[in-house]
């Protein structure tokens, strides 16, 4: 442990090297599937918050195929990467473990555009976790001190079932 913050966990379907700062990458050993499309991807533990409640950074490099007419990063981007975001904080938190969960819900507010060729972050910050779901929020920020706001969120994972059918 470094400063309050754990290393990063690596999982079994992602190549996850250790990086410069702490950070992992996060890239599915899978290239044909979805998740290639915002790669690559990197994960970092934050400082917990104040009442000890897990936090995680996941870094994109959004280019120009991930742009709008506008120049802006598309709407479509940010949302994908929100959702990987919330599974890749929530196994970083120690909350998935087996098997494949899946998004029950997802609540965002599109506050600014997304900026090409510079770093996005997903902050995801988790709520609560029960039995079976992990209730998470969170904001996509650019800039070096996350001074540029694009976008609000809350999701929920439901976790998968622990029995093999």
């Amino acid at each position: 442990m470094n400063d309050g913050i754990e290393e990063p966990k690596r999982a079994e379907h992602f190549d996850a090297e250790a990086l410069d700062g702490g950070w992992l990458s996060w890239n599915l050993n899978d290239q044909t599937r979805f998740n290639a499309f915002i790669e690559p991807l990197s994960v970092r533990l934050e400082a917990p918050l104040p009442d000890g409640r897990p936090r995680a950074r996941i870094r994109m490099h959004p280019t120009r195929k991930h742009t709008n007419l506008g120049n802006n990063v598309h709407g479509a981007v940010t949302l994908a990467l929100i959702d990987v975001a919330l599974f890749a904080a929530s196994h970083q938190f120690g909350s998935l473990n087996a098997g494949f969960s899946v998004t029950l819900d997802l609540g965002t507010q599109f506050i600014g555009g997304g900026r090409v060729d510079e770093p996005l972050d997903a902050v995801v910050e988790q709520v609560r976790e029960t039995g079976r779901l992990i209730f998470l929020r969170g904001m996509v920020v650019q800039g070096p001190n996350d001074e540029h706001i694009v976008a609000s969120f809350s999701g929920t994972i439901r976790k998968a079932s622990q029995d093999k059918k």
